[in-house]
């Protein structure tokens, strides 16, 4: 945004009015008899352009469109199969990191219900940085999931990776997830957006909010009838947890930009004690729910064990942010 000044305006009572807005500004003072301007810093609190215009001494106020238009548009609330996610109450995503058997889906799922989630979450399909790791059972895993959440009364979210396995994760899942691997794959994107269903888009983990904006603005371009955000840690320098949970993001996108928005705090940490404090702090901070991996058996669990809780931790977790025990 760039504030033009009238001629003689006084430029220090105009940069207190802006600053008392919250607004970050450069003055730029140009050739003698030109008038000078305010750049406004992009971190700056959102402000009306009319709203500035009225300052005493400001000729002019330019600001450039948004570049995520539908974003803008879609409101706080996504609605995925009669539930409102970004609704008065939080919605919980819960379950396995990884689908490793319909036998202990189903353990975990009926602990997942019982506690009060909304959603049971499980990877049929495993992006994994080594190549040795496990991949997930794939289609196999979709249908147990499906079949599992029906009989528990849950929805289905549950990661797409490639644009050929688009249409299968669709049949399957209530909400289908872009992992944070695959925010900026817009191939994938298009393809997801045209499926016709809501979709979690993680963040990627060196991505800024303006490219997770415009990834969401992509689903919604191609079809998607909502995207609910979903922060799940960045890349950072201090090793002391496993990412970097950034709830300045979350507020942000909860508060400035109205979207909804959930944590996971088990990707963002990897640790399983700090899952608790940090579902209670985003959701403080405007989250509409929390996502966080659970396994009956941590140590035996084929992906992410060290971060997983225990089914009851999960109902303690749970029942400490709203749900039933």
């Amino acid at each position: 945004m760039v504030i033009t000044l009238q001629p003689f305006a006084d430029i220090d009572a105009v940069r207190r009015a802006l600053v008392a807005r919250g607004l970050w500004v450069s003055l730029v003072r140009s050739a003698q008899g030109a008038p000078s301007h305010f750049v406004v810093d992009p971190g700056s609190s959102p402000a009306e352009p009319s709203e500035l215009a009225r300052i005493e001494g400001v000729a002019s106020v330019g600001a450039a469109p948004s570049p995520h238009p539908r974003v803008d548009a879609q409101g706080p609330v996504v609605d995925v199969r009669g539930l409102a996610v970004g609704g008065a109450r939080p919605v919980f995503l819960c379950g396995p990191c990884g689908v490793e058997s319909e036998d202990q889906l189903q353990r975990i799922a009926a602990v997942v219900a019982s506690a009060g989630a909304h959603f049971l979450r499980g990877g049929a399909f495993k992006p994994r940085t080594s190549p040795y790791a496990f991949q997930g059972h794939g289609s196999e895993a979709l249908r147990w999931l499906r079949r599992t959440a029906d009989r528990h009364g849950l929805r289905v979210v549950t990661e797409v990776l490639a644009e050929g396995d688009v249409p299968l994760v669709a049949e399957h899942a209530d909400l289908m997830q872009v992992g944070s691997r695959n925010m900026q794959n817009f191939a994938l994107l298009k393809a997801v957006g045209r499926a016709g269903r809501p979709v979690l888009l993680k963040r990627a983990m060196s991505a800024t909010v303006a490219e997770w904006l415009l990834a969401g603005e992509y689903l919604l371009v191609h079809g998607a009838p909502g995207v609910v955000f979903c922060e799940r840690g960045i890349r950072s320098f201090d090793p002391s947890t496993r990412n970097l949970l950034d709830l300045g993001a979350v507020a942000l996108l909860s508060q400035v930009h109205r979207v909804p928005v959930v944590v996971d705090p088990s990707h963002a940490t990897g640790r399983r004690e700090l899952v608790g404090p940090l579902s209670k702090a985003a959701l403080a901070a405007g989250a509409a729910g929390v996502m966080i991996e659970c396994h009956d058996d941590p140590g035996g669990a084929l992906s992410d064990g060290p971060q997983a809780l225990l089914p009851q931790q999960l109902r303690d977790v749970l029942a400490s942010l709203g749900g039933t025990v």
